[in-house]
């Protein structure tokens, strides 16, 4: 009897084991399940704190913090931006991604801070301006459209040569060039071990003048890379204007203007970069709702003209005159006869 009570059933001990794998079969979806947020690099980069590159040199230098705690790695996961901050100051939650067009003028650095104290092209944005990052830089001669955006990733993005985009220039030269090579960097060229892909430039080859207006068009953008380019066919940069930026365009915009691209524009020329993160239907559906809402009439409602209103053209007739052309035989029509 003993044996029997100290002894499991075959039942019990069927159901401890069913037990026991659903136990095991919950740990291991617990422990396979993906894990919740995404890396802090990529969140402040799309809050505009910078590109994701960026966002990790910060971390690495331990200017990021989350509730005072220094995040030492940039695969840290998080799911917003509550209680991090940057170098001291509080990370806002992203906005919409938007571009912006800025005429940069010459005398201005394309940086936040500079050493030696030269003005910056953020100094000169409006007050109402968000927190936004140039897409690639302008030297502080050059002038022409540069590119801004709240979206560290969309700057990247509109950096990388990958989207094939040509960035036009219209330069004034001194010098006379040689006409080999300009052949040359039409192909592409190395200058001082810097390999550089082939350009488009239009120059009158005909002129014998020592100053000149040209226009080239680059896809890489690397450092300085029209003067050097230019100063290898002979000739010296006076001034640089950027024109175009892929199919964004300086147009008339004065110096210093600035203009947000339309949601229509921004989805249109990068959908490519924002096909995967069904943000673009989100801001479309806004937009559309704007629309309608701006199409709606207001004000008070302007009443209907009577039907039976007299022509303001129609002339009066005198009754007397009425009744005279009736009473004359030769003024009445005589019914047209059926044939």
């Amino acid at each position: 009897m003993t044996d029997d009570i100290d002894k499991p059933s075959n039942n019990a001990a069927g159901n401890n084991a069913a037990g026991n794998n659903a136990a095991d079969h919950e740990t291991a979806e617990r422990t396979n399940a993906p894990p919740k947020g995404e890396r802090i690099a990529k969140l402040l980069a799309r809050a505009g704190v910078g590109s994701r590159r960026a966002v990790e040199r910060m971390i690495e230098a331990g200017m990021v913090k989350q509730d005072d705690i220094v995040i030492t790695t940039p695969a840290t996961l998080i799911s917003s931006v509550d209680g991090i901050t940057v170098d001291g100051m509080i990370v806002k939650p992203p906005e919409p991604t938007k571009i912006w067009k800025y005429h940069k003028p010459a005398g201005r650095m394309t940086t936040y801070y500079d050493p030696e104290g030269r003005p910056t092209i953020f100094q000169a944005l409006p007050s109402n301006m968000p927190r936004v990052l140039s897409v690639g830089r302008l030297d502080l001669n050059t002038e022409g459209l540069l590119l801004l955006t709240n979206d560290g990733e969309l700057s990247r993005w509109l950096e990388l040569p990958a989207t094939g985009w040509l960035r036009t220039y219209k330069v004034r030269c001194h010098g006379y060039f040689d006409r080999e090579k300009v052949d040359e960097i039409r192909r592409g060229v190395t200058i001082d071990d810097v390999r550089y892909r082939g350009v488009k430039i239009y120059i009158n080859e005909n002129r014998e003048q020592s100053n000149i207006w040209l226009t080239i068009g680059i896809k890489e953008g690397k450092n300085r890379e029209v003067r050097k380019l230019l100063e290898y066919i002979g000739l010296q940069v006076t001034r640089l204007i950027r024109l175009s930026f892929g199919p964004f365009e300086l147009g008339e915009m004065k110096r210093g203007d600035i203009q947000e691209v339309s949601l229509k524009d921004m989805q249109l020329h990068c959908a490519d970069f924002f096909k995967d993160k069904g943000i673009m239907e989100i801001s479309a559906q806004t937009e559309d709702a704007k629309t309608r809402k701006n199409k709606t009439k207001s004000g008070w409602a302007k009443a209907k003209p009577k039907t039976n209103a007299r022509r303001t053209n129609k002339k009066r007739t005198d009754p007397k005159r009425k009744d005279s052309q009736k009473n004359d035989p030769s003024k009445t029509r005589k019914p047209s006869r059926k044939r």
